[in-house]
């Protein structure tokens, strides 16, 4: 496909025509990280967390190169990713807010690993939905944004 994508005048290296990086999630349970863009790649590792966070650093043709939230990369198959956005609790177990001041009422506390949806960020708080439990987060209690990134 990648000589298709070359007749066609695109560039394979930045097939989808979307940023990168950028922020997605992974759409199954089990996902086979390769080294290379191609299904002929070793398997170096197999990713098993629905709906985690992974950060696309690179692109070839329907391959995406990913990081986890530890540095781990690997390349996937673009099915294998949703462009939902996502949450990955870090550091300590967080408060997530009724309001996006910190001074309202907490809504529950997430736990470091707890993974949620993301619905919108202002300035330095995040909306997010944590196991059914919706309300405000700081950016920095997380991993999945980038710093000064607007979502809506």
């Amino acid at each position: 496909m990648g000589t298709a994508l070359a007749a066609e005048g695109k560039d394979p290296t930045h097939a989808s025509g979307l940023p990168i990086p950028r922020f997605v999630t992974v759409r199954v349970g089990e996902v086979n990280l390769r080294s290379g863009p191609n299904g002929s790649y070793p398997i170096e590792w197999v990713f098993k967390r629905k709906d985690m966070p992974v950060e696309i650093i690179q692109e070839f043709d329907t391959w995406r190169r990913i990081r986890d939230w530890e540095g781990a990369e690997g390349w996937v198959h673009q099915s294998a990713l949703s462009g939902r956005r996502g949450v990955l609790i870090v550091g300590q177990t967080r408060a997530i807010y009724e309001s996006p001041r910190g001074d309202g009422a907490v809504v529950a506390r997430a736990e470091p690993g707890v993974i949620g949806s993301l619905k919108k960020c202002r300035d330095e708080w995040c909306e997010v939905d944590v196991k059914g439990y919706r309300g405000w987060m700081k950016r920095a209690d997380f991993w999945g944004t980038y710093p000064g990134e607007k979502i809506e």
